[in-house]
């Protein structure tokens, strides 16, 4: 949860500061504040979904707080720095997000975590079936996970 709570900066703060950008210089960002926003988006709703299986509690939740303060202040100033270095950074914690996710859903179909159902939150954003499973939302969340991946090191390559 703590994680996925600081996976959902880089892209509010990347998307934030591409939308000043392109107001500052009046011109097109060629998509990319939209781009990261709804990656942002989506990032959140990674974050909604695992609050509904962990439910975490006031110390959990302030962890979250704390982490996502340091995490954004940090990398709101690396962003400033390199966008490149940022972009490629958020490429490489994504890599290791769709791992995190590939040994998440090999414990569970190795017995080490239940199967239990889907929350409800989930089988609506992803239109999963009503019998999904955790399996399910851990595939269509390492699914998107790969798509950021290769968005950042895309905006990495490009920013080159």
């Amino acid at each position: 949860m703590v994680l996925e709570t600081v996976a959902a900066v880089p892209s509010m703060v990347g998307g934030a500061l591409q939308h000043l950008k392109s107001l500052r210089s009046i011109k097109s960002d060629d998509g990319w504040t939209k781009v990261l926003l709804d990656e942002a988006e989506n990032e959140r709703m990674h974050l909604m979904t695992f609050i509904e299986i962990a439910k975490p509690n006031a110390i959990e939740r302030l962890m979250i707080v704390v982490a996502q303060g340091l995490f954004y202040n940090l990398f709101f100033l690396l962003y400033l720095f390199s966008a490149k270095t940022a972009h490629r950074l958020v490429g490489y914690f994504e890599e290791e997000a769709v791992y995190s996710y590939s040994e998440y859903l090999n414990g569970i179909e190795n017995g080490k975590y239940e199967k239990i159902s889907a929350p409800q939150i989930a089988i609506t954003y992803w239109n999963l079936g009503e019998d999904a499973r955790l399996s399910d939302v851990i595939i269509a969340v390492r699914n998107d996970e790969m798509n950021h991946r290769d968005v950042n090191h895309h905006f990495a390559t490009l920013l080159t």
